[in-house]
């Protein structure tokens, strides 16, 4: 398995990204919300991988959540940097993972997949995340 590592830009917060996966054949998402279009976001998940976010300084993370309300979107409250957005807890949790927050981005090499998910409603939307994100594990919450 391949760990792909990064983070945002002061350190604050860590990113592993394990997967099996080639990452220039992996399918990269760019979100067409208000949200994500604003960060320039390209998103990527591997149902059968593994994102484990480390951070130093709480206070330093800042969650966000919106519209629906069914995941928190990580940003550092110090370099402003979107890393990851998680759905769930504990257990259930899962994630994608900013592949702009990589160190490697440049791996990952497809073009974005431009995505809509205005359509869906919020049982809809948890369906999908539970399937086609990845478990996370999460340290220094």
């Amino acid at each position: 398995m391949g760990v792909h590592s990064g983070g945002c830009h002061c350190g604050n917060i860590r990113l592993n990204f394990s997967t099996t996966l080639d990452p220039a054949e992996l399918e990269v998402r760019a979100c067409q919300c208000s949200f994500c279009t604003r960060h320039g976001s390209r998103a990527a998940a591997d149902p059968n991988g593994r994102l484990a976010i480390s951070v130093t300084d709480r206070e330093r993370l800042q969650t966000y959540r919106f519209g629906l309300r069914t995941a928190d979107y990580l940003v550092c409250r110090e370099c402003g940097v979107y890393v990851a957005a998680v759905a769930g807890e504990g257990e259930d949790a899962r994630a994608i993972v900013i592949v702009n927050a990589l160190d490697d981005r440049e791996q990952f090499s497809r073009k974005p997949i431009p995505v809509r998910y205005d359509a869906e409603n919020r049982e809809q939307r948890l369906a999908r995340r539970r399937s086609a994100w990845m478990p996370v594990e999460i340290r220094g919450l």
